[in-house]
């Protein structure tokens, strides 16, 4: 029991570090592919970089859904975006307090909220198919679409773009980027198979289900890159910076990582997830869009806010575990 208990607990921590590795390899490697074949930096930055948080979120949970554990896939996405609102914006803002512009929520905010009336509707009757998989992937696919025209069209508006096609390593060697690409796709898929061998068998030997492994553990690590993107945002004092790689990395957790896990092999949904962590994430962005809203000026979110997001993520963790427990 311990002998195995450890092995799963290496087969998970190597996971994470191979898979955050191997994400950020790919996305540096690819972006300056891209860059060297003259691809638009406003298309490398909204597609590779700006979304290139969410890979391991992405890989997982279409790794999981391959191998027939889809409340670990669900799971993951569910609880990746309420770890980034809790978490992930609450430890950012005790760091230092978060200013939100009001075009970031006439914008972001609307379109994560209409995502997630979409997803929610999908999930309601219990399956993910197919179909419903390829429709979240045109949706994303359609955003991505309207990002880069918006982009184009309001260049003075792009201060968050400019971060991002900052991270270009436009000066990468062709040979060097070729190879990192190459090492990023290998890597990637083995390290989320290690990193899901590893939750299935600690769900087993503790006695919880998958999802409660997904919802906790699997989606606190693989939200790892958001939270090191957020807390350098927040100490650079680039706040909008901050909130907005959450927001988009929500969105894309919904359409990309559950569009691709159920493209990949139709699901079957636990009623649980549906009827509570879903719930908790409909709450916890309610709860978010709550404390920054003012009827005048830029929004915010205070220490206060910040902490208040924190307690709640934390005992949201508490009683997934408590309820697991109890009913193992």
């Amino acid at each position: 029991m311990l002998a195995e208990l450890l092995i799963a607990s290496v087969q998970l921590i190597a996971g994470f570090v191979l898979l955050i590795w191997a994400a950020d390899r790919l996305v540096a490697g690819s972006s300056a592919l891209a860059a060297h074949f003259g691809v638009s930096p406003l298309v490398i930055g909204i597609t590779l970089v700006g979304f290139g948080t969410s890979a391991p979120e992405m890989v997982v949970s279409a790794i999981a859904s391959l191998e027939g554990n889809p409340a670990l896939a669900i799971g993951n996405a569910l609880g990746s975006n309420t770890a980034n609102i809790g978490l992930i914006l609450g430890v950012t803002a005790l760091i230092y307090p978060l200013s939100i512009q009001r075009s970031t929520m006439r914008r972001e905010f609307p379109v994560l909220l209409g995502v997630m009336a979409i997803t929610a509707l999908m999930m309601w009757n219990l399956d993910f198919t197919r179909l419903e998989g390829l429709i979240l992937l045109s949706v994303l696919l359609a955003l991505i679409l309207v990002m880069v025209i918006y982009s184009i069209k309001h260049p003075s508006d792009n201060h968050q773009l400019e971060h991002l096609t900052e991270d270009i390593p436009v000066k990468m060697d062709n040979s060097i980027a070729i190879t990192w690409t190459i090492v990023g796709i290998v890597v990637l898929p083995i390290s989320a198979h290690i990193l899901v061998t590893g939750a299935v068998s600690l769900a087993t030997l503790a006695g919880v289900s998958e999802a409660v492994v997904g919802l906790t553990i699997v989606a606190l690590g693989t939200s790892l890159p958001e939270l090191a993107a957020a807390a350098a945002s927040a100490f650079k004092r680039e706040d909008d910076l901050a909130i907005g790689n959450i927001l988009g990395s929500n969105i894309f957790n919904l359409l990309g990582v559950l569009g691709i896990s159920a493209f990949v092999a139709p699901m079957a949904i636990e009623a649980e997830l549906v009827q509570r962590d879903l719930l908790v994430m409909f709450g916890m962005t309610g709860l978010l869009a709550l404390l920054v809203w003012r009827r005048e000026g830029v929004g915010k979110i205070t220490r206060v806010s910040g902490g208040v997001l924190l307690a709640f993520f934390v005992i949201y963790q508490v009683a997934i575990v408590r309820t697991a427990l109890i009913g193992g």
